[in-house]
């Protein structure tokens, strides 16, 4: 800020231990630190690396972001109003009554009676002739599976029997197969 110049590392390196009091093994990482903060600008041209940083530019920024945030704060005041407008306007029509009062009280008790007759609904759920009907698709479902899971494990028996001479009670015993295994009907 100072000088207001353009700098290359090297001149940097030099002028920084004498001025400033920073050792020149540490000045590289500190401008990469500040490059890296954006409060050093750096670009390559050509072969070397310039680094800058004008007063200006901070300024610069400061005013973007007070600007930015006055017109934050602006619409955030503008919805406020906009709340409190919309606030004063349902509270139109909604001042305590006894009428009003007789009506919030009747639907409370329109809402419990409903809450009722729900938990009765669901009492006699069970008998409901599309519940019991989704219950037998879902039986009907499972007992194909059960066969053909069975129908698997017969054909895997007869598969070790022919292929490995084994008897079957000894394949049952090996594998925990069930003596009275069979399909369901």
């Amino acid at each position: 800020f100072a000088q207001k110049d353009v700098f290359q590392l090297k001149d940097i390196e030099k002028i920084a231990p004498k001025e400033k009091g920073i050792t020149s093994m540490s000045v590289k990482e500190i401008l990469q630190s500040l490059v890296d903060d954006g409060m050093v600008d750096t670009d390559r041209i050509g072969t070397s690396n310039y680094f800058w940083a004008f007063p200006s530019k901070a300024l610069h920024a400061r005013k973007r972001k007070l600007e930015e945030l006055e017109s934050q704060f602006a619409e955030s005041t503008q919805k406020k109003e906009a709340l409190q407008k919309s606030i004063e306007k349902s509270k139109t029509g909604r001042e305590d009554t006894t009428e009003r009062a007789a009506l919030i009280e009747e639907l409370a008790a329109l809402r419990q009676k409903k809450e009722q007759l729900k938990a009765e609904i669901d009492k006699y759920r069970e008998c409901d002739p599309d519940v019991i009907e989704e219950m037998r698709q879902t039986n009907r479902i499972a007992k194909e599976a059960a066969n053909r899971w069975t129908d698997n494990i017969f054909s895997v028996k007869s598969w070790a029997k022919r292929k490995f001479g084994c008897e079957e009670s000894r394949i049952d015993k090996s594998f925990g197969i069930p003596e009275d295994l069979d399909y369901i009907d």
